[in-house]
């Protein structure tokens, strides 16, 4: 499992990490993002003469506001890389309705390849409960407390694929509540409640 430092583990990405762009950037229309650099690897290609290396970089940017996406980029270089890949998820970003821009609405399961994964909804104070690419992929979005289970590979590219599915099978009440031509309070009320009632207008998404 690689995370932000593996790109101190490769021989080659050492000495380069200086170029590689801060964790925060705000080059995009004055909007301030959070990049996190998820993994890099080394890779090779063989031609006439010998092997001619270079770097592949797997990274996920949001706005910490429900927003996130990720991206990927090959490069000579690691800085190149990492802003390749920066570029890509910029372009790939989705927005992902959250509750009480804490947490997620409602459970979800998603799968990309042999990679599985399971997100849970979790009450305040409970934190991020995820490893590796799935920790990085809430930090950037927004998500203070969520349960989150993998089974299956340990790919981060496979991983981050799983996490995005399930992320974009997420609804809010307020969406659901359009689409079917009811009130919120009827889809959380149990009779029409005063605490459903209450919930309904705290819900902004």
């Amino acid at each position: 499992m690689a995370d932000e430092t593996e790109i101190q583990a490769a021989p080659e990405a050492a000495p380069a990490e200086t170029g590689a762009p801060a964790p925060q950037q705000g080059d995009d229309g004055g909007e301030e993002l959070i990049e996190k650099l998820v993994h890099i690897n080394r890779v090779s290609k063989t031609v006439k003469g010998g092997k001619r290396f270079g770097f592949a970089a797997l990274v996920v940017v949001g706005d910490g506001k429900g927003r996130a996406g990720f991206g990927h980029g090959k490069a000579r270089e690691v800085p190149e890389a990492i802003s390749k890949a920066t570029a890509a998820a910029k372009k790939a970003m989705v927005r992902i309705p959250l509750k009480d821009g804490r947490t997620l609405h409602h459970d979800g399961n998603g799968h990309f390849g042999a990679g599985r994964v399971t997100l849970r909804s979790a009450p305040q104070g409970t934190g991020i409960i995820a490893g590796g690419p799935m920790r990085a992929i809430f930090e950037s979005l927004g998500v203070h407390d969520v349960v989150t289970k993998s089974v299956g590979t340990s790919n981060p590219y496979n991983m981050i694929r799983a996490t995005f599915e399930a992320l974009g099978e997420q609804t809010s009440p307020k969406s659901v509540a359009q689409r079917r031509g009811k009130k919120i309070a009827d889809l959380l009320g149990r009779g029409g409640s005063k605490t459903a009632e209450a919930d309904a207008e705290a819900i902004t998404e």
